[in-house]
């Protein structure tokens, strides 16, 4: 395969992925309605992620919503890598048609194209998430067996009570690294939709002799995502805050964990799906397999660039959060090789390195938190 489309390829991962794929010789072909909140407001003039692939790639402005650009994008492609998909877990629970229409609707469009006409596609690579597990995976001491705790009840978050729980077990519970054949409960919209997206792949590729492979991002970053973007995780918006000089609320007790992996680890992973036959047919974790907190993230944020801004533990929390989760990734070293080379500190001093250099830019968190306030989603 030599011919590669990627969706959402002017995307974090998936510019980062076209580079790389470029660099190994490969025709890339990206489809992308490079979104405004994700580039900014005249994206192609000032989008940084836009302005690395062009000229470089196949560009198709458009949407995976139409069945015209998806026929022009699949023309001699070979593999398609789709990125392309609505994130933010909690702007997800107030645009829910929209996230379903994109992230579920874009990917049934793909598999009835893929169905129902002429085409070269031989494998689909699709982007799950972290998000599909809802909590992560523990073990209880007192029923001696692993269990997934449901999600959080809004009582026991407002008394301060942030620690999942589940019926039978007194003993507080022991967090584990989630596996792919962990429970699938997700919290929000977006992790529905991701959950759909991935079942539908799965479903319908082997039935038309296409392979199918799955992988489930942790929290991705590193350097060129979205700073702007305040629905793209805590490293971005923290960064914003902090070099606006402005103070850092953390939700809950700060205790709350995330697997955090470097872009340069997803993209490796993911051209591995790519190349290896034996990839077909797998779901697979892409992180490092280690749980960081959050109150960890923002010093050490503070500490790589030199810049203290008060930083409250407020209790505040979002309706839908998981409490944490880190991945298992036994299966993707078994089976496609795949081993992260960035631990937190090094991807970290990468990102804030990347940062200091980079315009200052508006900083929209208090803007995001009264529209989640307004909906309900915010306490």
């Amino acid at each position: 395969m030599k011919h590669i489309l990627i969706t959402g390829g002017a995307g974090f991962i998936g510019s980062n992925l076209a580079l790389k794929l470029l660099a190994k010789g490969y025709e890339v072909t990206v489809l992308d309605n490079l979104s405004r909140q994700i580039h900014g407001e005249n994206p192609e003039e000032t989008s940084p992620l836009y302005n690395s692939i062009r000229g470089k790639v196949n560009f198709i402005l458009g949407s995976v919503k139409s069945k015209e650009n998806w026929l022009k994008a699949l023309d001699g492609v070979e593999c398609v890598v789709h990125l392309a998909a609505e994130t933010g877990t909690g702007q997800s629970m107030y645009e829910i048609q929209k996230y379903v229409e994109t992230n579920i609707g874009g990917t049934a469009l793909l598999l009835d194209i893929l169905t129902n006409t002429k085409h070269s596609v031989k494998k689909v690579v699709v982007a799950e998430s972290r998000a599909i597990y809802g909590e992560g995976r523990y073990y209880s001491d007192d029923l001696k067996q692993y269990v997934y705790p449901m999600e959080r009840t809004e009582k026991d978050m407002c008394i301060g009570d942030f620690e999942v729980k589940y019926p039978g077990c007194h003993k507080p519970l022991i967090l584990v690294g989630t596996t792919e054949d962990s429970l699938v409960h997700p919290t929000s919209v977006y992790g529905i939709t991701k959950q759909v997206q991935g079942q539908l792949v799965h479903l319908v590729c082997p039935s038309i002799g296409i392979g199918a492979v799955s992988y489930r991002y942790q929290n991705v970053y590193g350097p060129g995502q979205s700073l702007s973007n305040p629905y793209t995780g805590i490293l971005s918006i923290f960064s914003t805050r902090i070099k606006n000089g402005n103070g850092i609320n953390i939700f809950e007790d700060g205790k709350e964990t995330r697997d955090f992996v470097y872009i340069d680890d997803v993209v490796d992973a993911t051209i591995l799906g790519i190349e290896k036959e034996e990839a077909n047919g797998h779901v697979f974790n892409v992180g490092t397999g280690v749980a960081t907190d959050v109150l960890t993230v923002a010093h050490t944020l503070c500490d790589k660039y030199g810049i203290d801004v008060p930083i409250t533990i407020s209790g505040n929390f979002r309706l839908g959060d998981i409490r944490h989760n880190y991945a298992d990734i036994t299966a993707a070293r078994t089976i496609l090789g795949f081993e992260p080379r960035w631990s937190f500190s090094d991807g970290i001093g990468e990102f804030c390195k990347w940062a200091n250099k980079q315009e200052a830019v508006e900083d929209k968190y208090e803007a995001s938190i009264e529209e989640m306030k307004k909906k309900g989603l915010f306490k």
